[in-house]
């Protein structure tokens, strides 16, 4: 005789509409359905947050699943357990029967089983002739097997949200170790941009974000840190690609240089500029451009001609390119040279050598009446390609030269004569003119 199967709970537990629901998903599974029962519960296990399970859920789930005696959930089979409290606790690390009760409710709730209660709640099975089942009370799986596909899908779009997750939070943190080492590199190295701009863009953006955040505002700003790193590195790229290209120019000797110095340190001029334009000039004039030094001009050959430019550099020291740039920088003002100027020049030349120029010119400045219009011919002249920092140093360094073959000359007590401009700088320790025999042999062979 077929006994009337329980749809609702035991004692004082409320009948709610997602048991029913729960009911009916489970009549619906296909005749010959078959799934492994650890799979599911695997997908379940993935999906716990979605379904509103708990640790101690699935860890009872777990248990119920071991005291079915197959491995597989079918449609055909019986897909009623019924352990006891006590056995359930066994297999479930010994939690207490509270908390047994309690996390047996959310499985309930989360439509993963279904209560079976016998009149007197007691869970057990009635068998029949040859010891199958012909009734049994306590949980019914059916739920499981019926909702086998949605738990799967459900595990894929869980785990695919955590593998956004994860992506963006990389994404995130790349974006803002680029943004502040690339920032940090333009302050250090003096890259001509609006750095305090971009800081600040900087300190707004990741204000925004919160301890824990969604994956969706994540990602916004992980989207505004990736504007603010283009604008950034498009800032760096430009200018290492003018400095390569100033590099560049050196090397492969595209730059027409004048066949005068170009620098004239007597100042007999108002800029001090040659009028001889080497495009247009004759074998005589060219033989000067042919034998200038087709590779940078070393540092140090840069502080023995224009030692007035070391002051400015912090700690009185320039060991690097990047202090030359530094010192150039604050020079500029005592200079009476525009922002613009040194910006127009620096875009142009490249920092170094705009340093170098700044440099130069600060060496005579007493002697030019006009320092940043004097910078701007310059600039204008090096855009067309027509002006070398080479003969404007060695122009320098053979002055420098003559004061000391002058001071050589006269006895020791003998006084700087006016014309070097500067006594300390033909007789003092610190300012000693550091050049190689061989230079200073071609130097005297042939005046730049």
């Amino acid at each position: 005789m077929q006994t009337h199967t329980a749809t609702t709970p035991f004692g004082r537990r409320p009948m709610t509409l997602g048991m029913i629901a729960s009911q009916a998903t489970a009549k619906t599974i296909d005749k010959g359905t078959t799934v492994s029962k650890w799979q599911v519960f695997r997908d379940i296990r993935e999906a716990k947050e979605a379904l509103g399970a708990t640790d101690r859920a699935l860890a009872i789930l777990n248990a119920l699943l071991t005291f079915h005696r197959q491995e597989e959930l079918t449609a055909e089979g019986n897909l009623v357990v019924f352990p006891s409290n006590e056995q359930l606790i066994r297999r479930a690390n010994g939690m207490s029967p509270a908390t047994l009760r309690r996390h047996l409710a959310i499985l309930v709730t989360a439509g993963l089983i279904i209560r079976r209660d016998s009149p007197n709640g007691k869970r057990f099975a009635r068998k029949g002739q040859g010891g199958t089942i012909e009734q049994a009370y306590g949980f019914d799986l059916s739920p499981i097997l019926a909702r086998a596909l949605e738990f799967k899908e459900l595990a894929e779009a869980v785990a695919a949200e955590r593998k956004a997750f994860r992506l963006v939070k990389e994404r995130l943190t790349i974006c803002r170790r680029d943004v502040v080492k690339m920032i940090e590199a333009g302050i250090n190295e003096s890259v001509p941009g609006n750095w305090r701009g971009f800081q600040r863009r900087y300190e707004v953006i990741v204000a925004r974000l919160p301890r824990t955040a969604p994956r969706q505002l994540i990602e916004g700003i992980a989207d505004e840190l990736e504007d603010l790193w283009a604008d950034i590195h498009q800032t760096l790229e430009s200018f290492v690609n003018s400095q390569d290209s100033n590099a560049n120019e050196s090397h492969t000797e595209r730059h027409i240089q004048n066949s005068t110095p170009d620098f004239n340190p007597t100042g007999e001029t108002e800029y001090g500029l040659g009028n001889k334009d080497e495009a247009s000039g004759t074998a005589e004039h060219t033989d000067n451009v042919r034998s200038l030094p087709r590779r940078d001009l070393p540092l140090g050959m840069v502080l023995s001609a224009c030692p007035d430019i070391v002051p400015y550099a912090e700690g009185g020291q320039i060991r690097t390119w990047r202090d030359l740039g530094a010192a150039a920088d604050r020079a500029r003002p005592s200079m009476g040279v525009s922002p613009s100027a040194w910006q127009d020049a620096v875009e142009v030349m490249g920092l170094q050598s705009a340093s170098i120029v700044l440099a130069a010119i600060l060496q005579r400045a007493e002697h030019i009446r006009s320092r940043g219009g004097y910078l701007r011919d310059l600039t204008e002249r090096a855009r067309a390609e027509k002006f070398s920092v080479w003969p404007m140093i060695t122009a320098l360094l053979n002055a420098r030269m003559d004061v000391l073959e002058k001071a050589a000359a006269r006895p020791e007590t003998s006084e700087p004569t006016a014309g070097d401009g500067r006594g300390q700088e033909a007789g003092g320790p610190g300012n000693s003119l550091e050049i190689s025999q061989s230079l200073h042999d071609r130097m005297k062979k042939k005046r730049w």
